[in-house]
């Protein structure tokens, strides 16, 4: 479909494809079973200023917004979703700094992301707080000039290999979730230590790795925004990022059709091709309806927010939770016209099925999708 793009959004695009084509397809197979980070890929998408898109041109990035980050991470995951989430993820690290940054934080840390001279991360989840933001035990204690960060952070992409980290902690528990505080830890501190890299069933060139702070002691002028706001700060990052997670979970979804399509035309039994048959027709023709249904979703939310739309976590909900459903779909019923060799490593499809799970649970499991697109819902009829 045409979905009116810029000459520029299209170079983007055009670039996109040929490195998920000539660099990351041949290797992704590769890195999945080792479990290796792609530093060299993403080396490559820094030479091609790929992490700068977003950020503004005043601090070194192509002044560019969510669209052109989605276009990207949908192409880059169509190749490998493992490989585009160490470049989304990074994404996910920069945007409190984006949006609640001072003037100086802007100064010192955006040049470099958007150069991928350093990648980002954003730790809020412990072993104790998933979906429970409030359930947050790691804790920041002013001293002085300082604060003295001491916990735990799980399940961290781009943990141990990012440079900078956007980390909530609590500054006052008694208030619960408003009592949460957002900070800036760069990686080098004395006191932040990493834990165990997880293994995991998809995503896998991609590092998951747990924080550790033990009386780290950080400058107070690494707090983000004020003492406080670290919910605020969470959720209108997570509004302005869970398109970003549509877009690998979109690019998962057609990168699995396509390899359902070519195998299908190819594939002969009974004598001739198994996409002449009416069942494996109506499979591909509902799996490209739910693909491009998606990216018509993912699409607009971006162009939503980059409009200036803070009022978008409704939207932002749905296109996350709809890509990831339809990725979840669209790589199972890909796996099904493969049959038995849609099951074995020899074949891609098994990977996008895997690496797709994952697209349904972080940045919010699709239940709490769900639950904040009623209560928007809700609030809206309310004002009525």
């Amino acid at each position: 479909m045409d979905y009116l793009l810029t000459e520029e959004q299209v170079m983007i695009r055009q670039l996109c494809n040929q490195i998920a084509q000539e660099k990351i397809k041949p290797i992704a197979a590769e890195l999945d079973e080792t479990e290796e980070f792609p530093h060299a890929t993403m080396k490559i998408l820094s030479q091609s200023d790929l992490f700068g898109l977003y950020i503004p041109q005043e601090y070194g990035g192509m002044g560019a917004g969510v669209l052109e980050l989605c276009i990207a991470t949908e192409e880059l995951s169509a190749a490998c979703g493992g490989i585009a989430v160490c470049f989304a993820a990074s994404a996910l690290g920069t945007f409190p700094i984006l949006l609640f940054g001072t003037d100086e934080q802007k100064k010192k840390y955006l040049p470099a992301l958007a150069k991928g001279e350093y990648l980002a991360a954003f730790g809020i989840t412990e072993p104790n707080a998933g979906s429970d933001a409030s359930a947050i035990e790691t804790t920041a204690k002013k001293s002085g000039d300082h604060y003295i960060l001491n916990g735990l952070k799980h399940f961290i992409t781009n943990g141990g290999d990012a440079q900078v980290y956007v980390v909530i902690a609590m500054t006052d528990k008694t208030k619960g979730a408003r009592g949460a505080s957002a900070f800036i830890v760069e990686k080098g501190t004395p006191g932040f230590t990493f834990g165990k890299k997880e293994k995991k069933m998809g995503i896998r060139a991609s590092s998951t790795c747990e924080l550790i702070f033990t009386d780290c002691k950080i400058p107070k002028e690494n707090l983000l925004a004020k003492e406080g706001m670290g919910f605020i700060v969470t959720m209108r990052t997570f509004d302005m990022s869970r398109p970003g997670v549509a877009a690998q979970a979109l690019g998962i979804a057609q990168g699995a059709l396509n390899e359902a399509v070519s195998y299908a035309v190819t594939r002969q039994q009974f004598g001739k091709p198994i996409s002449s048959f009416q069942g494996i027709q109506f499979m591909l023709a509902d799996m490209a309806t739910q693909v491009e249904a998606a990216r018509a979703l993912v699409y607009a939310t971006a162009r939503m927010i980059d409009k200036g739309d803070t009022n978008c976590a409704k939207e932002s909900a749905m296109a996350k939770l709809f890509a990831s459903d339809v990725a979840m779909s669209v790589s199972t019923d890909a796996v099904q016209i493969l049959g038995g060799y849609g099951y074995m490593r020899d074949y891609p499809v098994e990977k996008y099925m895997r690496d797709a799970k994952i697209t349904q649970i972080y940045e919010g499991t699709n239940q709490i999708q769900r639950g904040i697109i009623a209560l928007q819902l809700i609030k809206q009829a309310k004002k009525k």
